[in-house]
Formats: structure tokens, sequence, C-alpha cells
């Protein structure tokens, strides 16, 4: 047992307490009028006509293609990070040969790093700073953003499902869907003393899985990320939050929808051969040889790659994840996995769109073979076979075009 803390006299606590008050005056930060404003200007001489790349002419849409957001989106990134960045001891910002880093700069710096995935060397070089502190500015924005930018990425409320479900049958027939699963690795390297096993993937690279739940305009509503690439996207389904809520009937569990021929559908996801059929996710037909299942798959599959195309715009958008990571802090990596999800649909909210030059034109994972699930659960093969009933029948009293 713990010896007894002494108390202490109440002439000592007012000391103690005036102490504590004038140490917090001392050090409280404010932001300095930084001579670092101009930070655009700077850059935008410096970086401008950099050999090699294809930068845009136009000034608004070179500021969009170096940081992937538009000035207004990068305005209110600031907004959510400017407290955090300001406030973190010693003051919160970084002096560099006696000048002192304005948020907007922190900010800049540490988005071209994850939109580039250029070395810290290459990306301090284009704003004038050091190596380290291109390390430790952006990991303070990937610190703040992740705690101030949660509301970006949550799974939606009724009413919303109730828009996602809407969308998606107008798009692609699907009655009650509400998203589409798919996973991805980041690829990296890792020190002797780290491998293993685990982390070694089906095609012998060292990676880390994300599992990204979206809906209908590409944004992600949940990540599951943190786990090892040798894991099958199945295992690592079951492994996730989201399957125990699914099989709790505490996720996918809204209103139901009733198809003409009186058969009740469930709320559900779409996903590929990767995953399992389950009552609450639906998965193709692997024999496409029938007309029955090939107006199915049709339908499907549109709809399920709406995934792909988030992963695509994902480590398209924030190339850090699209390259090797050279020996990643494991536990760190899944924060900054997550702040990329978290600006790409900052993006979508915003109504900004990314640079046409900038998305992923091969798959998201290039050079990994889908792994097909054997695993069928009956309820799932049930709401498959009346899905595609609904599909035929659909499909048979639509006028000839």
């Amino acid at each position: 047992m713990a010896p007894p803390k002494k108390s202490k006299s109440k002439k000592t606590k007012k000391v103690s307490k005036k102490l504590k008050k004038n140490k917090a005056t001392s050090v409280a930060p404010k932001e300095p009028k930084s001579s670092e404003s101009d930070w655009w200007d700077s850059f935008w001489a410096k970086n401008s006509s950099a050999p090699g790349v294809p930068v845009p002419s136009n000034e608004e849409e070179a500021f969009k293609y170096f940081f992937r957001v538009s000035k207004k989106t990068f305005d209110y990134i600031c907004s959510l990070v400017r407290e955090d960045l300001v406030s973190r001891p010693p003051s919160g910002l970084i002096n560099i040969e006696g000048r002192l880093l304005s948020v907007e700069k922190q900010v800049a710096i540490a988005l071209r790093r994850l939109a580039s995935g250029e070395s810290q060397v290459s990306v301090g070089a284009a704003f004038g700073v050091g190596q380290s502190t291109v390390s430790q500015v952006t990991w303070r924005f990937i610190e703040a953003l992740e705690e101030r930018a949660k509301h970006h990425l949550k799974w939606p409320g009724s009413n919303r499902i109730e828009e996602i479900k809407s969308k998606f049958e107008d798009s692609f027939g699907l009655p009650n869907c509400c998203g589409a699963i798919d996973a991805t690795h980041i690829i990296m390297t890792l020190p002797a003393v780290q491998t293993s096993d685990d982390w070694c993937d089906q095609e012998n690279n060292y990676s880390m899985l994300v599992q990204g739940i979206v809906d209908h305009e590409m944004r992600f509503i949940d990540i599951v990320t943190g786990w090892p690439g040798g894991m099958t996207v199945s295992r690592l389904l079951k492994f996730s939050g989201f399957f125990k809520l699914c099989e709790a009937g505490q996720r996918l569990n809204g209103n139901g929808r009733t198809l003409s021929e009186g058969v009740e559908l469930r709320e559900y996801i779409v996903g590929g051969i990767g995953y399992p059929l389950l009552s609450w996710l639906i998965t193709p037909y692997e024999n496409n040889c029938l007309v029955s299942t090939s107006t199915f798959n049709s339908v499907h599959e549109p709809a399920r790659s709406l995934a792909v195309k988030a992963f695509l715009q994902l480590k398209g958008g924030w190339r850090i994840l699209n390259k090797v990571m050279w020996r990643p802090d494991k536990r760190k990596l899944p924060s900054i996995i997550l702040v990329c999800c978290l600006l790409h649909n900052i993006i979508i909210d915003s109504g900004d769109q990314l640079h046409p030059d900038v998305a992923l034109s091969e798959h998201h994972d290039s050079g990994y073979g889908e792994q097909c699930c054997k695993q069928v659960d009956p309820m799932g093969r049930t709401m498959r076979e009346n899905l595609d009933k609904y599909l035929q029948h659909k499909k048979e009293k639509a006028p000839a075009k």
C-alpha cells in the first residue's frame, strides 16, 4: 500500500497556486504577427517552374495541385488546428533562423509532405526549412487534425443513411444499400528486428492493411487500420468494430425495405469476392455464365467499385500512402492513414475536387490479386437471391430502348 501523502498547509497551497498562475501566464501562447504570412508568394516563386513537374500556370489551380485543397478549404483546415499549433509548448511555433513559422506555413508544410510523399529533405527545401522542422510540424499537424476533424468521419445518422440508400438506388438500382467496402495495403520497410510473418503479405511486402466503407459520394464513413498486411481482408473485417456491431444488431439495423414480391430486405453494404457473403454484406456471384447472375453482377460491380475509386483518390491525393514507407513507427502510421482519410472527406465536404492529374490511374492495390473468400452465410445467400430476383424482374418490366 502506498504511504499516505502529507497535506499541504493553506499558506503553502496559496503560494503554490500563485506560482502556477504566474507560470501559466508567463508562457501563455500568442500567435505573433509572423513575417511568414507571405509564405505562399515565396513558395510559388520557388516552385512554380520546377523542372519535370506539370505545375498548372493558373495560381489557384497550382495551389490545389500542391496542397490538394482550395485556398478556402486550406483556411478552414487552419482554423481547425490553429489553437493546437499555437498553444502547445514551448510556444507552439518553430523558430528557423530567427523567423517564426505561421500556422498557415506549418499547415502547408504538413499538407505538402502528405500530398507529395516526397522526403522530408525535399519538402523542407521547397519551404526553406530543415528536415527536422518538416518532421516536427507534420506530426504536430497530424495529432491536431486527428482530434479536431473527427466529425468529418463518422457513421451517418438515420436521416443521412436514408439519403445514402436513396442515392445508391437511384444510381445503381440497389434498394436499401448503405455503402461499399474495400481494403488496401500501405507498403513499408521495417528494421530487421521488427520484421515478422504477420506483417509480410501475399506479395512478400511488409505492409499495413486499411479497410474503408464509403457512401455514394466516395466519402469514408468507417475506417479500420493498424492491422498487419499478412491478414486477408475477410479476417480484417472480422477483427473490426464494424463487424462486431453488425453481428450484434447495432449497425445496419435501420428500416427494412419491402420489395415488390413482398420480400423484406434489410440494410446492407456491398463488397468484392474477398469478403464473405453475409446477411449485411452482399458479394457478387462467382459464376457469371447465367443470365440472372450476369444481371446481378453488372449492377453490383459499379456500386462496390465506389470503394475502389475512393482508395484510388485517397492514395493518389495523399501520395505518402502510395509510396513505400521508410521504417515508419507502426504506432504512428494508423494516425497518418486516418488523417489522410479525414483530409479526403474534408475535400468532399467542402465541395472541392482533386486536380485531374492527382488520382491514381492503376488499381490502388496494384500487384495484389483479390483472394476469394468462400464463406457463405445462408441468410446472405437468401438476401442475394432476393436481390437478384428483384433486379431481374425490374429488368424484364423495363421498357425496351
